[in-house]
C-alpha cells in the first residue's frame, strides 16, 4: 500500500496474504546479511589496517629498509681528489628521516651529503680557517643551497665548528 506520503509503509505493505508476508521476511533477511556482511567488512579492513604497521617503526635509530640491500655502489670516487667550497651542517630536521641511499638519518653520526660522490664515500673534511678536520661517509645528496658543496650531519659539524658560524670553508679529501 501507498500513504499519502508516497513511502511504503512495511506494516500495511506486508499485511496480507501469505505471499506478499514471505516476501517481507525475505527483503528483512536480505537487509540483516548486507549489514552483517558490511559490518564483517568494516571489521576486516580495519584488521587489515592494523597490520600495515606504523611509519615511526621505519624512524627509528639504525633501522634499514631492506638489509640485504647494499646502498653503496659499485662505482668508487678516485682516492686522494680533493673539493673546495662551503660546507653546511644538517640534522635537526631530518633526523630519523630516510637519506637518499635509504639508510636512516643519524644526526649523530658522521656522515655527509654530496651531490655526486658515490655512497660509501669517505672523506676527510678539514676547516680552512682553523685547520680542524673530521672524517665522513656519504649517505645522502645534497647541499641544495649554491655556492656549498657538501652537507654534514650534526656531529661532525660540531666536530669542526660549524654550530657555531653555521657554513665555512672547507677542504674535502677523498681517503676511501
Amino acid at each position: 500500500m501507498i500513504l499519502s506520503s508516497g513511502y511504503y509503509s512495511s506494516e500495511r505493505h506486508c499485511e496480507g496474504d501469505a505471499l506478499s508476508k514471505r516476501h517481507c521476511e525475505g527483503v528483512a533477511r536480505g537487509n540483516l546479511r548486507r549489514c552483517i556482511l558490511a559490518v564483517a567488512l568494516f571489521a576486516l579492513l580495519l584488521c587489515m589496517s592494523g597490520c600495515a604497521g606504523k611509519a615511526s617503526i621505519s624512524a627509528r635509530k639504525g633501522f634499514v629498509r631492506n638489509p640485504e640491500k647494499v646502498y653503496a655502489s659499485n662505482e668508487k670516487a678516485e682516492i686522494g681528489m680533493k673539493l673546495t667550497g662551503e660546507a653546511s651542517y644538517y640534522g635537526p630536521g631530518f633526523d630519523g628521516k630516510l637519506t637518499a641511499s635509504g639508510e636512516v638519518f643519524d644526526q649523530d653520526d658522521y656522515t655527509c651529503a654530496h651531490k655526486s660522490l658515490p655512497f660509501g664515500t669517505k672523506l676527510k673534511v678539514t676547516r680552512v680557517d682553523n685547520g680542524k678536520s673530521v672524517v665522513v661517509r656519504v649517505n645522502d645528496r645534497g647541499p641544495y643551497v649554491d655556492g656549498r658543496i657538501i652537507d654534514l650531519s650534526v656531529a661532525a659539524g660540531k666536530d669542526i665548528g660549524l654550530d657555531k658560524v653555521g657554513h665555512a670553508q672547507v677542504t674535502a679529501t677523498v681517503i676511501e
